[in-house]
């Protein structure tokens, strides 16, 4: 069992690679989907709205391919780990012999504090980047205590408002989902978050805007906007 997926196989993680990257990611089975809980600060609106179902993600085998890696890394760690150091140690040789600069998302469907396991750490001279909406884990990483090479964007649900504002007031970027992407809000310049998946190649300060996918589309808890 593979534990990332190819750059090709996420159509919006396809994208990169007219900006000079390959990004490889990690899709576990999103929220308490296998049992375990990869999500601890998921909302009602988030959990209804996850784009973990969209596309691939409503086909039976890919949802059991996501339960398999979730309960390998709950139960196995170490296995766990040490495949995914080897995958990542052969995508940057991969991505780099095709002329291309690796980026590796690692929270596809979940919101882990990989920084806690030293892996990121493990290949400092490579691109690492997620969402998170892990407000202790946005604040230190807006004062500089995550490693240099992980790049994080916090997301905004309908339950953090309070939270988003502090992380807007400290530089840091925050996604927001609508039915319709605005030019600005709450006085931040919004950018096409569906352009590309690379948030290390944003600006600071700005808005991450990310039109509606998936169930998304019948929320009515506020998450989408």
């Amino acid at each position: 069992m593979k534990l990332l997926s190819e750059p090709n196989t996420n159509t919006k993680l396809a994208k990169s690679g007219a900006y000079g990257y390959h990004t490889y990611s990690l899709a576990l089975a999103p929220h308490n989907v296998s049992g375990y809980n990869v999500c601890a600060h998921a909302s009602t609106g988030c959990s209804g709205a996850c784009v973990s179902s969209s596309g691939r993600g409503k086909i039976r085998n890919v949802i059991d391919a996501r339960v398999r890696r979730t309960k390998l890394f709950f139960e196995d760690r170490k296995e766990f780990m040490r495949q995914l150091e080897f995958e990542i140690g052969i995508a940057i040789a991969t991505a780099r012999h095709n002329g291309y600069e690796p980026a590796f998302r690692l929270n596809t469907f979940s919101d882990i504090n990989w920084e806690n396991y030293g892996v990121i750490q493990k290949f400092p001279d490579v691109a690492f980047y997620d969402y998170s909406k892990n407000y202790q884990r946005m604040l230190r990483y807006a004062y500089g205590s995550l490693p240099d090479n992980y790049h994080l964007t916090f997301s905004r649900s309908e339950s953090n408002d309070v939270d988003v504002q502090q992380v807007m007031r400290l530089g840091r970027n925050v996604a927001v989902v609508f039915n319709e992407v605005p030019a600005v809000w709450h006085g931040k310049t919004v950018v096409d978050g569906d352009e590309h998946d690379l948030r290390f190649l944003d600006p600071e300060g700005v808005v991450v805007g990310l039109k509606v996918k998936g169930d998304g589309k019948k929320d009515s808890t506020g998450f989408v906007l």
